[in-house]
């Protein structure tokens, strides 16, 4: 990056935050092409304002989609432009937001210049009279490349889960922060965005006998049963100031996994929790569903709108699918079953066709498989149950039948260089699974990588399951961790991603809370 890049960017932060308070305004509406007649108004309190700032996500080719929240119905408009001053910009006019979709609104740029850095703000504009406008707020993000140059991302997920809130004296959540300075071309939210069943309290004693204090909420005050109370927890996370900024300028490509709506879910369940009056778990999900779609930044399909499994072709180096491993599932089992049925779904038939397809199209070098939940590390639901699709040592049995389905698709069909990267389990590892160390052998050896917590109780590590050979080649935390250490002792952790534009090689890093490396491997393409 030359030092004039370095000096846009700074100035383009201090206009962010300029802007975001809401001091940019009058000025504004000269300068960026509305004009300002007599008499109109721009007094704060008659005027729409922008809450929670702006969001950008699912970069696919020479589209991007761009998210705010009004705090009163108002019509989004997006001005776009390469050039941070907003010369010569573009203006796209979106939909009203609404109380129906709690004032949230999304733009879609199309037709982008490749390989540019966009500058975007957002303005909404009153409904009553069409002269007031909100104060803008500014974001900014990167095109995919139009020509050959390396490709920088990161990955993680769970965040402000087990208790562990915004707590103003540690930072906020400043593991955002971290990952920001790094400047990455885009951020893969590996699920658990929020815990929609973990309410936060003020304050959490810690075993030195200080105090953890959260800022906290009504709505975050218990678990999430009514759609208020599941938007309430997005909004939580955008108090964060971290957040807020990291927003500001990250792309985002998210999933989700159980938090969303409540812990181990699965379709058809009903609750033996005496902390929930509503049990239909197909209920919470409806609204945990509604809350996701209208507070992250993602493209609607048009013939599946509720949809999140999808793809993205973000150059020829790369493609990412993105995993949905929870709306299409069977119940939670002992996982044992001889025969594939609609018991052991894990993916569900429809997404395994769709991820073969996908797979077996795609021409880029690398292809990336963003799975909310890692592959071989056990999850248990209870005592006889199982959350996740490993089961124990073994031949593969149960939803293990569908992965190893796909491993042999992958293997038989030679598709190159897949690599696996989740989160969930609340630490970090690198997993190599080996078929000359495994029970079921028809696949190419491929890498998983683990990240998380983002702002999370730290857990584990898990138990290893040798259906699929995995070997353990990085442990971020030590044996026998006590569970659900605080943000405070630092065991926070993120995942990047360096792809070489001339040796095509993968380099996987994984981070502390901080930022340092902790582990880094090479991995060569196949070719």
């Amino acid at each position: 990056m030359t030092h004039s890049q370095n000096f846009n960017r700074r100035q383009f932060l201090l206009r962010a935050a300029i802007t975001s308070g809401g001091i940019v305004g009058a000025n504004f509406l000269s300068k960026s092409g509305f004009a300002q007649a007599p008499g109109v108004i721009t007094s704060d309190k008659l005027r729409p304002s922008i809450p929670y700032g702006v969001a950008s996500g699912d970069l696919n080719g020479n589209s991007a989609v761009i998210w705010s929240r009004s705090d009163r119905p108002a019509r989004i408009i997006v001005e776009y432009s390469t050039e941070r001053t907003f010369r010569g910009a573009k203006r796209a006019f979106g939909p009203i937001a609404q109380e129906l979709n709690d004032y949230t609104a999304r733009v879609y740029l199309n037709n982008l210049p490749l390989g540019e850095q966009i500058y975007y703000r957002v303005i909404f504009q009153d409904l009553d009279n069409t002269k007031i406008y909100s104060a803008p707020t500014e974001g900014t993000f990167r095109t995919a490349p139009a020509y050959r140059r390396d490709i920088f991302f990161a990955w993680s997920g769970d965040t402000a889960g087990q208790g562990w809130g915004i707590n103003p004296d540690f930072g906020g959540m400043k593991i955002y922060e971290s990952i920001r300075k790094l400047n990455p071309d885009f951020f893969i939210h590996s699920g658990d965005n929020i815990y929609a069943d973990g309410p936060i309290q003020s304050e959490v004693k810690l075993d030195d006998g200080s105090i953890w204090r959260n800022i906290t909420t009504e709505e975050k005050s218990k678990v999430a049963e009514t759609l208020a109370e599941f938007r309430g927890n997005y909004i939580y996370n955008l108090l964060d100031e971290n957040v807020r900024r990291f927003n500001a300028q990250v792309p985002q490509i998210v999933q989700w996994d159980d938090h969303e709506v409540t812990n181990n879910w699965y379709p058809g369940e009903i609750l033996d929790d005496n902390r929930y009056t509503v049990k239909d778990v197909n209920l919470l999900a409806a609204r945990g569903r509604q809350a996701f779609l209208e507070y992250i930044p993602i493209r609607f399909d048009p013939y599946e709108p509720t949809r999140i499994y999808r793809s993205f072709k973000y150059s020829q180096l790369l493609e990412i699918f993105v995993l949905d491993k929870r709306t299409y599932r069977g119940p939670n089992t002992e996982n044992r079953q001889t025969e594939q049925s609609a018991e052991t779904a894990f993916l569900g038939s429809a997404q395994v066709r769709w991820l073969k397809n996908q797979l077996q199209k795609s021409t880029a070098t690398w292809k990336v498989i963003a799975s909310d939940m890692p592959i071989g590390l056990v999850v248990p639901d209870g005592p006889t149950a199982f959350e996740n699709l490993a089961n124990g040592d073994g031949p593969a049995l149960g939803r293990e039948l569908e992965l190893a389905d796909i491993l042999q698709f992958i293997n038989r069909r030679n598709i190159k260089n897949v690599v696996w990267l989740t989160a969930d389990v609340h630490y970090a590892a690198a997993h190599y699974y080996d078929p000359n160390k495994a029970q079921f052998t028809d696949f190419k050896p491929f890498w998983e990588f683990v990240a998380g917590p983002l702002n999370s109780g730290t857990f584990g590590p898990n138990q290893l399951d040798n259906t699929f050979g995995p070997e353990v080649k990085f442990l971020s935390i030590p044996q026998g961790l006590r569970a659900n250490r605080p943000p405070s002792e630092g065991l926070q952790f993120f995942g990047t991603v360096k792809i070489n534009s001339y040796s095509l090689e993968m380099t996987v890093a994984l981070h502390d809370i901080e930022g340092k490396i902790l582990y880094s491997v090479d991995l060569p393409p196949e070719k």
